[in-house]
Formats: C-alpha cells, structure tokens, sequence
C-alpha cells in the first residue's frame, strides 16, 4: 500500500468517528482565521462515508467557517498590529497589501471569491476587518462564498458517491505529490524573489 492511500484510509476511517463532526467545525472555524490546512480534508471523508448526512456537514462547515472569518474580520481591525509581524514572517503581508487593493476596487466580490476559491481565506478574513469593511456585507458575502464552496464539495462526493471513492484512492498518491511539487515550486520561487 503507498503513504497516501494509507492516509486516505485513516481520514475515511476518522471519518466515521463520533466526534468527526466537532473536528470538522473546530478545522472549518481554524482555517478561516489562523489554521492553513483547509476544512475540506475532513468534509470529503465525511461526506463520501456518510452522504446521507453530506448536506449536514456542508451547512456545518460553512457556519464554522463563517464564524472563525468573524474572528479574523476581528482581529484584522483590532489587533492587525499584534499580528502583523506573524504574518510578515509567513510571508502574507505582501498578498494582504494585494487583498487591500481588491478591497478598495471590488468589495463585496472580493470576500465572494476568496470564499469559493482554494485562495487561504484568512487573508482576506484580516484584510477586511482591517479595511474595515462593513461587517454585514462581510458576512453575507462568506456566507455566499463558502457555503457554494462547501456545498458543492459534499455534492461532488454525494453524486460520485462509491464511484468517487474508488477514483480518489485509485489518483490518490499522483494528486498527493503533484500537490506537494507545487507547493516546493511555490516556495522555492517565493525565496528566489
């Protein structure tokens, strides 16, 4: 058996677990203000295993993830100075200055995108609370964003259903080191700039 197809196992696995659902909220609420692994590594086990309860997940991901890009609004208007020096060390401080520009010129479509995209959230969760863009438009547009995003993973997995599953375990270790190659060419061309 290779390395991710037995991971794959374990996340179907944990998948099925009682406390899955708590995991998936705390991830969804995480990533959206501080975390970088994305809730949809736990909403595809859990939907392609429990598809009866798929549209649960999604909707429970969703408000998670809404709430945790409260906290980042939040923490983008109130303590931008306590993290900025994180995010300057990550090295999000130059996309957030990119963010900001989209803020000034899209808004509401700004937060809209980011939401549905694989784009790391919690950049444009901070650069709106720092923007201070209204908090209502805000939250609606995530509210938009992410749950089209989240809706649509669990409704791929519910519609391919055993089918899906066999595809994702059969691709799962060419997917894997395609995404770990990326992410070296990206760092490695982010430390060459």
């Amino acid at each position: 058996m290779s390395l991710f197809a037995g991971m794959y196992d374990r996340a179907l696995g944990w998948s099925r677990h009682r406390r899955a659902p708590g995991i998936l909220a705390g991830l969804s609420f995480a990533e959206s203000s501080f975390f970088p692994v994305p809730p949809d590594v736990m909403l595809i086990p859990m939907s392609l295993t429990q598809p009866q309860r798929a549209w649960f997940f999604a909707g429970l991901t969703t408000l998670a993830s809404v709430l945790g890009g409260v906290l980042g609004y939040l923490l983008g208007m109130f303590a931008f100075e306590l993290i900025e020096p994180l995010l300057i060390k990550v090295g999000y401080i130059d996309k957030m200055n990119v963010v900001q520009a989209w803020f000034e010129e899209w808004g509401f479509w700004t937060v809209f995108i980011a939401g549905f995209t694989p784009i790391p959230y919690k950049i444009f969760t901070i650069s709106a609370g720092f923007s201070a863009m209204a908090l209502l438009p805000f939250v609606l547009a995530s509210f938009v964003g992410r749950g089209a995003r989240f809706f649509l993973v669990s409704g791929l997995m519910v519609w391919g259903g055993e089918r899906m599953e066999h595809m994702i375990r059969r691709y799962i270790d060419r997917i894997s080191w395609i995404i770990i190659l990326l992410f070296a060419v990206y760092f490695i061309l982010r430390e060459v700039q």
